[in-house]
């Protein structure tokens, strides 16, 4: 039995409280001739996931729909009919940005069944991209809702993005989170259900899909996967809804860099073709060479050396088109040495050990933000052990530990157990020490 989040969310949308929704399912039942006597129990009941008898769910409905004056579905509500197939994505805005929300208030709540959601597989965690990359289109996403949205509030979401941005970087997700997600309950939610026109729709929708695909990344970093995923996938949705295709293809290079850490490795390959063809002329050159750099290692992964290679030079190609100042927000990760850092990967996969290290060096030798830095200083630690030079490996791990302090991070962490592993399992001399600092950062619990 799942709890019923659509129901809690739309409670305090509405700001009913459990006793007093079942005292007006009572007065609306006598209204039809029953004799109700529910009390807040059984609405907690009902929340935990518990599906109410007889006309109870349209009574539910009836009350709630008065109180929000628009029209209550049962599918709003999370009481339609059991087993029947879910809305696709594109098929009701508004019921996407209740079943949205509902999300958001689960995570902020510390609810077990969203934080421990685990990541899906299949034709779930591709129907989103093939849903955002095909019609139907968004015709109109305008609504009619008690408060107008105004380009300040929009400014507002787009100044958040930015804000929260630079704290993972900085913090990493673990630390970022609550945050966002917080952020996304008391002010984007608010915004969603407002009134507003169909171009102003379009850019709230692209406001909250990037604030959105932030969240996703800060719950990637934490190790909640499945939370993560979906994110992205509203992210996506928001994306459609705005009509920007290279919003979209930012968020599908999320999911690409997700699918790589799962080792989705064909998964990864499919979707950075699917953002690459469908984005078109909002492709910028930043996020075409990072999504062809993933794709490397993808067929590094999958031993396919020619397709590697070959994606290696587009990704070199398109990142020497980089224009700053022509680029949205979105793609400013993509900063100098992000790519060698991504071929210098592919490379190591294919044993290609000599100009793996030429763009790992390459990589730290450019400016970087503090989270890149250390993925870039782990790399170059790395391809350095494997080609037998320890004692620049140990001394780039040294800078890389110290680069990680205050950092709170699952993926930083990955990459320094791995280094230490590298590390201890080469036996030179003084790799223990720079293990030995290593645990220390490890010691602090997140």
């Amino acid at each position: 039995m799942q709890p019923n989040t659509l129901l809690d969310a739309i409670l305090d949308e509405a700001g009913v409280s459990h006793a007093g929704l079942a005292a007006h399912v009572n007065q609306a039942g006598r209204a039809r001739g029953l004799a109700l006597r529910y009390e807040h129990t059984a609405v907690a009941r009902w929340l935990k996931g518990q599906r109410p008898r007889g006309q109870v769910p349209d009574l539910i409905c009836q009350v709630l729909a008065a109180r929000l004056r628009r029209p209550v579905t049962l599918d709003d509500i999370g009481l339609g009919v059991p087993g029947a197939p879910a809305a696709p994505h594109t098929s009701s805005l508004p019921g996407f940005v209740e079943r949205a929300t509902a999300l958001w208030r689960g995570d902020e709540q510390q609810r077990p069944h969203v934080l421990d959601a685990p990541a899906m597989t299949g034709t779930p965690a591709v129907m989103p991209v093939w849903e955002w990359e095909n019609p139907p289109e968004d015709t109109d996403v305008s609504r009619g809702g008690p408060h107008r949205v105004t380009p300040g509030d929009i400014e507002m979401l787009r100044a958040a993005r930015a804000h929260y941005e630079q704290m993972y970087r900085k913090t990493g997700g673990v630390a970022t989170r609550g945050r966002v997600v917080g952020f996304l309950n008391a002010e984007a939610a608010p915004l969603l259900r407002g009134g507003y026109t169909d171009a102003t729709g379009r850019q709230l929708h692209r406001a909250t899909g990037a604030l959105v695909a932030i969240a996703g990344i800060c719950a990637y970093d934490s190790d909640a996967h499945g939370l993560a995923q979906r994110y992205f996938h509203q992210a996506l949705r928001l994306a459609k809804a705005s009509g920007d295709r290279g919003l979209g293809a930012y968020v599908i290079a999320l999911l690409v860099n997700q699918a790589l850490f799962l080792r989705e490795h064909r998964q990864a390959v499919a979707f950075a073709e699917a953002a690459l063809r469908a984005a078109g002329r909002r492709l910028t050159p930043a996020l075409a060479s990072d999504l062809y750099a993933m794709q490397a290692k993808a067929y590094a992964h999958l031993g396919d050396g020619p397709g590697a290679l070959s994606c290696i030079r587009q990704a070199e190609q398109a990142a020497e088109r980089i224009r700053r100042g022509q680029e949205p927000d979105e793609t400013g990760y993509v900063q100098p040495g992000l790519v060698n850092v991504q071929v210098a990967e592919a490379l190591l996969g294919l044993g290609e050990l000599a100009a793996a290290g030429e763009h790992a060096a390459a990589a730290v030798d450019n400016p970087a933000h503090d989270r890149g830095r250390v993925h870039r200083l782990a790399m170059l630690s790395t391809v350095e052990l494997r080609r037998g030079d320890a004692d620049k490996a140990v001394l780039t791990a040294v800078r890389m530990a110290e680069q990680a302090r205050g950092m709170e991070s699952q993926r930083l962490r990955d990459r320094l157990r791995a280094v230490r592993e590298h590390l201890l399992h080469s036996g030179c001399p003084g790799t223990a020490e720079a293990a030995e600092l290593i645990d220390g950062a490890l010691r602090v619990p997140l």
